[in-house]
């Protein structure tokens, strides 16, 4: 081996964590070990620094069947039939190569979901880019990254027939060195034909499926779980290659294998490719493998035993079968042209050893590499910058705007804008089971066949809150995402998370993080809303700079009956429009202070969850009751925008008053408020429900044909469309 301080570095594993190794394997290691080790303790696969905050997170509900753990968790949606979900991120390979890294980013996220024994039926993503309205360097480049990203979605989801149902794409300067690319699936399955990802029975076969192994994604699980720097284009061969034709011919093939008799138990290989997934099945099982690497189908030359183990090569699967059914696992997989090999077998050994052309070259205890992970218990401190920024609330400075003028500001924000430059990339029609088209809900919903119920999905996440405030941030991440799903008039019922965060060696980003977890903790427990999967993804940091805390939740709901889908469109002229909830003219965090301040800086608003619960029950009970035909929340932008939303996705106008003591509070942002439409004639059924409810509530005005009007706010129709639905196509057009 060459020199081993040179080794150690190009695996990022130090010299405390070589001696452990040694001390493990009571000798030195060889490299395929080295790189095995490296693979299963960086921190992308072993969340050795966030599994300390990450246990106290709540996963149980009478509703859950498979919480964190698995490769994605799961819930009963009744029927006999359960919904499949995770999200995941792709971030360091998206940004040093955008196409590939996103779409590979979707296709390892389908195999989680499809591993499982469900079919994938719907994505969502959530995206993060710096500041694509730059007219200089930066600006290119994340306008380029913007395209590619979304080119790479398109092209996997597409091609796979996965509808994408909705998601969220914002902008900042803190994600100039790192954009953010979190990738969600979905699928359905009947709750006796769920499998896992384990390995049992001494003597089954391990058998390989799928694509071809190469070189490419050698490294990728160390590449994601280090900081970038001015040299990071150098990792571009970390990046894996999909081909999602491949894929559906995989996700086919294990689709048609799930309706015999034949799987102990599957595994996508994913991070660390082979190692990942033959460590943790084994883990799971409680015992061991022999696996002949040699056996491995390989589409290089010259490759070694290290190439085939650390390989992420994609649309690949490691399959535990009973013995006795290999030739009938070999059929199927041939009938769709994809390779199938039995490269190893289920021991008891307690241990993975790996073989090469009759040499053992990997002898490595089972539990010590997958399982028992040496924790870290990192050093956190409160960011000197919250004493900083705190006490900035103040908007006095901002100018003597009109409120028009600033409403037209925000509505040309990239943040807010229509965002249809990117959503028509998506078909988002695929299956014909799509309830919703992308932009008219707060949440995407679809249709579920098999019980004739629908499933309401939503992924948020406002990253200035969660600057200025950690923990109320991701709380208040947890109660949009499922606000969103209430106002569809779904009950939200579980969160999968991916939570981004900057170098875990500073301090100040590990209290960030501790924060976020106890903010998801509170949340949760409060709204009935366990965490089933997740992800973290930390050393979102170049060059010293990380990103806002971004701790992104998606929430899945379930709506009884599908015809009572409630979107966010105005309907019709001479309805009534209330606002519900309290406004307290908070500003801390909020679109108006960046937009027009240009800064990030106050007071969290304050977030009761009882009042969010609240509002959700009502907006959910006045639904079931037919009392409304619009819903909306308020959130970025507040009132303001909320209303303007509405009535331009309605083709409808507005006009009306709020009561308010100061102008501005048109565009500030409390927490737990909807926007709601009632025809006039169940006007007194809804007030009803209302005065049970204990929010605060207003009949603001009326929709009407055309024209925003809304306290001094007054804005043609014709401006307002060519405000909302054209200004991000216009940034996204200065040098494409």
């Amino acid at each position: 081996m060459q020199d081993i301080e040179a080794v150690l570095e190009a695996h990022k594993i130090t010299k405390e964590e070589y001696g452990q190794i040694k001390n493990i394997l009571d000798r030195e290691p060889s490299k395929v070990e080295i790189g095995v080790f490296s693979a299963m303790w960086s921190e992308h696969c072993s969340y050795r620094s966030s599994k300390k905050y990450l246990r106290s997170l709540p996963v149980d509900a009478k509703w859950v069947i498979q919480g964190p753990g698995e490769n994605a968790g799961i819930i009963d949606i009744g029927g006999g039939y359960a919904a499949v979900f995770k999200m995941e991120s792709h971030n360091h390979p998206s940004f040093i190569e955008p196409f590939q890294g996103a779409a590979t980013g979707v296709g390892g996220i389908l195999r989680d979901i499809f591993t499982m024994g469900a079919r994938s039926l719907v994505n969502l993503n959530s995206l993060r880019f710096g500041d694509i309205t730059d007219s200089g360097k930066m600006g290119r480049l994340h306008r380029r990254l913007l395209r590619g990203v979304v080119s790479g979605i398109s092209f996997y989801g597409n091609c796979m027939g996965i509808s994408m149902l909705g998601g969220e794409t914002t902008f900042d300067e803190s994600y100039n060195g790192n954009i953010l690319v979190n990738a969600f699936n979905l699928g359905i399955v009947k709750k006796e034909k769920i499998f896992y990802g384990r390995s049992e029975g001494v003597g089954n076969p391990v058998i390989y499926v799928g694509s071809k192994t190469g070189k490419d994604g050698l490294g990728g699980a160390v590449m994601s779980s280090d900081s970038f720097d001015d040299d990071s284009k150098s990792k571009r061969p970390t990046v894996q290659v999909g081909d999602p034709f491949t894929e559906k011919l995989l996700m086919e093939a294990c689709l048609e294998l799930f309706e015999t008799d034949h799987i102990v138990g599957i595994q996508d290989m994913g991070a660390a490719g082979l190692t990942s997934s033959s460590f943790e099945m084994a883990a799971r099982g409680g015992g061991g493998m022999k696996l002949y690497l040699d056996r491995v189908p390989m589409r290089e030359q010259a490759m070694t035993a290290y190439d085939v183990m650390l390989s992420e090569s994609q649309e690949r699967m490691l399959i535990c079968a009973k013995k006795g059914s290999e030739e009938e696992i070999f059929r199927v997989f041939a009938r769709y042209g994809l390779d199938a090999v039995t490269i190893g077998e289920v021991t008891d050994s307690g241990k993975v050893q790996l073989y090469w052309n009759g040499d053992l070259v990997g002898d490595m205890p089972t539990m010590l590499v997958a399982d028992q992970v040496p924790a870290l218990d990192r050093p956190v401190k409160r960011p000197a910058y919250l004493d900083e920024i705190g006490s900035l609330d103040d908007i006095d400075d901002i100018g003597s705007l009109s409120s028009t003028e600033v409403l037209k500001i925000l509505l040309k924000e990239p943040e807010t804008a229509d965002k249809r430059f990117i959503y028509e990339q998506y078909d988002s029609t695929i299956g014909s089971s799509s309830l919703t088209k992308i932009g008219e809900s707060d949440a995407g919903v679809f249709w579920v066949k098999e019980n004739d119920t629908a499933l309401a999905l939503s992924v948020d996440c406002n990253p200035r809150f969660c600057y200025i405030d950690p923990k109320g941030g991701a709380a208040a991440a947890v109660a949009e995402a499922g606000r969103n799903v209430a106002m569809s008039g779904a009950r939200p019922l579980a969160v999968t998370d991916c939570l981004n965060f900057g170098n875990p060696n500073n301090p100040e980003v590990m209290w960030q993080f501790k924060e976020a977890c106890e903010g998801i903790k509170e949340a949760c427990l409060r709204l009935g809303t366990p965490v089933v999967s997740g992800n973290v993804s930390l050393y979102n940091e170049t060059n010293g700079v990380s990103v806002f805390p971004t701790p992104t939740i998606a929430m899945v709901g379930l709506l009884d009956k599908p015809k009572n889908l409630l979107t966010a469109p105005f309907k019709k002229a001479d309805d009534l429009v209330y606002l519900l909830g309290e406004s307290r003219g908070e500003f801390g965090g909020s679109l108006y202070m960046k937009a027009l301040a240009k800064k990030v800086a106050g007071k969290l608003p304050k977030l009761d969850l009882s009042l969010e619960l609240a509002l959700w029950n009502l907006v959910i009970t006045a639904n079931e009751q037919s009392l409304l035909c619009a819903a909306h929340d308020v959130s970025i932008g507040g009132i303001s925008v909320a209303v303007a939303k509405m009535a331009a996705l309605g083709s409808l106008g507005f006009e009306g008053m709020v009561t308010i003591s100061d102008e501005r509070e048109l565009f500030g942002e409390s927490f737990s408020r909807a926007i709601v439409e009632v025809p006039p004639e169940k006007k007194d059924a809804f007030e009803a429900l209302l005065s049970q409810s204990g929010l605060n509530y207003e009949c603001i005005g009326r929709t009407t044909e055309e024209n925003l009007i809304l306290n001094s706010i007054s804005i043609s129709q014709r401006e307002l469309n060519e405000i909302y639905f054209d200004s991000f196509a216009k940034v996204m057009e200065r040098d494409a």
